[in-house]
């Protein structure tokens, strides 16, 4: 069926109830690429809890969805998204509090708008996650995401809209921090939550119009937070209180990505590209604001 507009507006929840702990938070930073180095002091918190366990801002992406309390469980919809076919378009995290090492949270959730690019062009929906610590109520942070459904344009909505990009300097970088990924990136990076067999079944990824399976879109977005947290936050994610970015094209795993950084005081832009595939942005219009 295709979207309906004003179904999938109403179509938000309240206190969905989750919880993470340290496994979760180490999974993810070897997912995006702290460890290399099991011997680099740096990073070492960043995967070992008894060095003093540090959150990635960007972890807030792969926390659980959860659950809404049963008196309040969602009302089927009319729509039906082809999940199969959605890839990532734009990211936006609002760092309230740092994240703790573990937490009860409870989050609300709501579509912001929904953009019809036109039949066989796709749709773009997006949403809002703000999620709170359970106990105390405090928030402790804000995602809005744009996801291109690629098989779902064409329901009769406008084409125009969403959150302004953040500008890249015309000047040169002021530095460029390369990362690595492996080949088995993406296979690491789904157990921190995404499934999606796009990342992970070469039949799949070639059914859908890839030539292989392509790395997660918030794994590149992770990663490009860690050349960050590395190269211009002395290793304090703490210091970050925003984090957002564009999903242009497509990483494989085993590519190396080049992040070129612009540092004015606090405001920190940045994009990458694929250093195998000069020329090749994956990433940008990157905005990192620090404190």
């Amino acid at each position: 069926m295709p979207i309906d507009y004003d179904d999938m507006m109403q179509s938000g929840a309240t206190s969905l109830a989750a919880s993470y702990d340290e496994k979760d938070v180490m999974l993810y930073a070897l997912g995006v690429g702290f460890g290399r180095d099991p011997l680099d002091a740096n990073e070492l918190p960043f995967v070992y809890e008894n060095a003093g366990l540090k959150v990635p801002p960007t972890f807030a992406s792969v926390i659980s969805r959860g659950e809404a309390p049963a008196e309040r469980q969602r009302m089927p919809q009319k729509s039906q998204i082809n999940f199969m076919m959605v890839v990532d378009g734009e990211r936006r995290i609002t760092i309230h509090k740092p994240l703790p090492p573990r937490a009860q949270i409870l989050a609300d959730e709501r579509y912001l708008d929904i953009l019809d690019k036109g039949e066989g062009k796709g749709a773009v929906l997006i949403q809002e996650r703000v999620v709170r610590e359970a106990a105390t109520g405090e928030k402790l942070f804000t995602i809005v995401s744009s996801i291109f459904a690629r098989g779902d344009g064409g329901f009769g909505g406008k084409a125009q809209g969403g959150p302004v990009l953040h500008e890249i300097p015309g000047r040169a970088p002021d530095l460029v921090k390369e990362c690595d990924t492996r080949p088995d990136q993406a296979l690491l990076y789904a157990l921190s939550g995404d499934r999606n067999p796009l990342h992970r079944d070469p039949e799949f990824a070639k059914s859908v119009g890839f030539a292989r399976p392509i790395l997660h879109g918030l794994c590149s977005y992770g990663t490009a937070c860690r050349a960050i947290i590395s190269a211009v936050a002395a290793y304090v994610p703490e210091r970050i209180t925003q984090f957002d970015v564009r999903f242009s094209k497509p990483v494989f795993p085993g590519e190396t990505l080049a992040v070129e950084i612009w540092a004015d005081g606090n405001t920190i832009s940045f994009r990458a590209s694929v250093k195998e595939r000069p020329g090749t942005v994956v990433l940008n219009n990157g905005l990192c604001l620090l404190k």
